[in-house]
């Protein structure tokens, strides 16, 4: 049986760059477009492969700046042929526009009563669909920072997914109540698709992400899955993530693994078919899926280049 691969985009304004006090056409440019290698190139990317991509767009900033932006984004996915669900950055309901991020509400959705989440939602998921997406049926809280109550809400508002459970990121910000190193998606009020993860050392988990892992240790991911039958596979990246920290010029490291994710992607699709959520593709519940074991020689390579890509590639 094939294994179904999320390869997700969160996709959503850096809150950094209203911190610095940039115009929206800033704002707009280094967090979705910067440096020729966003959105844009990412989905022409996808396109030239032949992969699905799910893009978890938040149009919170929309509170801010008018849907104007948040529609642009809505756009320019559906006209590449991709699928857009919901994310949600709950820090910019509190927000104000020009005061270099003075005001903020929570960034973290978890600290959220159950009811305040349920307002969230619905303020995120009508927004979304004013600015001309389908009704999402999957979500993504933003820096993964989702409860049981952030579940309990979703399925009350009729949602079927939520792919918030991120082992390396729990519990300090990932905070539903599954073991960290769950990778197989299982009902929990929804469906919930964890975030793919590989153990990078004994006891130590690190998150399937291109500025995470390198070309090699994602290929080994990938092929762990396969070989082991996993239910699934949930890859994240976001839209900046191929530029440096700036906006302002492409990091080649991580352009280079993306490009080799795809690459990879297409030669094992009949082993690791990309999925949209919107397939509602068969996923086997409750398994024991196991995440990538360590592996000394891939840790040392992957330091070298993440090195290379600190000091160098971002600096270029």
């Amino acid at each position: 049986m094939a294994t179904p691969v999320f390869l997700t985009v969160d996709t959503e304004f850096a809150w950094r760059y209203h911190a610095a006090g940039y115009d929206l056409d800033t704002i707009y440019m280094r967090s979705l477009e910067p440096a020729g290698v966003g959105l844009t190139y990412q989905l022409g990317e996808l396109a030239r492969y032949g992969l699905k991509a799910c893009f978890f767009v938040d149009p919170m900033p929309a509170v801010l700046f008018g849907l104007d932006p948040v529609r642009r984004m809505v756009d320019t996915i559906l006209a590449a042929g991709q699928e857009v669900q919901l994310h949600l950055h709950a820090n910019w309901t509190g927000a104000t526009r020009g005061d270099h991020g003075a005001t903020f509400g929570h960034f973290a959705l978890y600290k959220y009563s159950l009811a305040e989440q349920v307002d969230l939602l619905v303020q995120a998921r009508d927004l979304l669909i004013a600015a001309g997406a389908p009704a999402p049926i999957a979500f993504r809280a933003g820096s993964y920072a989702a409860n049981d109550d952030t579940l309990t809400a979703l399925a009350s508002l009729g949602f079927v997914y939520d792919s918030s459970h991120n082992g390396a990121e729990a519990p300090e910000m990932s905070r539903i109540g599954l073991s960290p190193r769950q990778v197989a998606p299982i009902e929990r009020r929804v469906i919930e698709v964890p975030v793919t993860v590989i153990e990078d050392s004994p006891g130590r988990l690190r998150t399937f992400q291109l500025c995470a892992l390198s070309v090699g240790e994602s290929y080994d991911a990938l092929e762990h899955a396969a070989v082991s039958g996993h239910a699934a596979v949930t890859i994240v990246s976001h839209g900046f993530e191929l530029a440096n920290r700036r906006g302002t010029r492409a990091n080649m490291v991580h352009v280079r693994r993306f490009r080799a994710l795809c690459a990879n992607l297409a030669e094992m699709r009949d082993v690791l078919p990309t999925a949209h959520f919107a397939d509602r593709p068969d996923l086997p519940l409750d398994r024991a899926d196991e995440p990538l074991a360590p592996d000394r020689l891939r840790k040392r390579w992957r330091q070298a280049e993440q090195l290379w890509s600190n000091w160098v590639a971002e600096r270029a």
